[in-house]
């Protein structure tokens, strides 16, 4: 079975680093490339810098480019702008790992994009 985690978010939409858990389900010995998998059709993954102003503007430039209301599959439960925001943000990234260690640039770092909370989250880690 390939390793999980979870993610428990507080708001609505809301940016969370989740690089020290992607690196805490790495086998000590991985070598190639770590699959970072969203299992939910509103919440995504991105690479970017986990700096906490950064983080708040992520989540409300997304609440900016994409209404809350209007949405035809509102009708069936409320939340059309959730899913059109993670389709944008993406579900997944892919990182290389050399000896356990994902190869990160300076300022990057794994962010869980929550667009639908809050919830609880589980979030695949596959390295290949």
């Amino acid at each position: 079975r390939m390793p999980t985690i979870t993610v428990e978010t507080d708001r609505r939409t809301e940016v969370i680093d989740i690089t020290d858990r992607v690196a805490a389900a790495l086998p000590d010995d991985a070598s190639g490339v770590c699959t970072v998998f969203s299992q939910h059709t509103t919440m995504g993954v991105v690479v970017n810098e986990a700096e906490s102003r950064l983080m708040g503007d992520l989540a409300d430039g997304l609440d900016q480019l994409v209404p809350d209301d209007g949405w035809r599959h509102d009708q069936i439960d409320d939340n059309a702008d959730s899913h059109v925001r993670a389709m944008l943000v993406g579900e997944s990234v892919t990182v290389p790992v050399d000896g356990g260690d994902l190869q990160l640039g300076r300022w990057q770092s794994i962010l869980a994009v929550e667009c639908d909370g809050p919830r609880s989250r589980e979030i695949t880690v596959c390295v290949h």
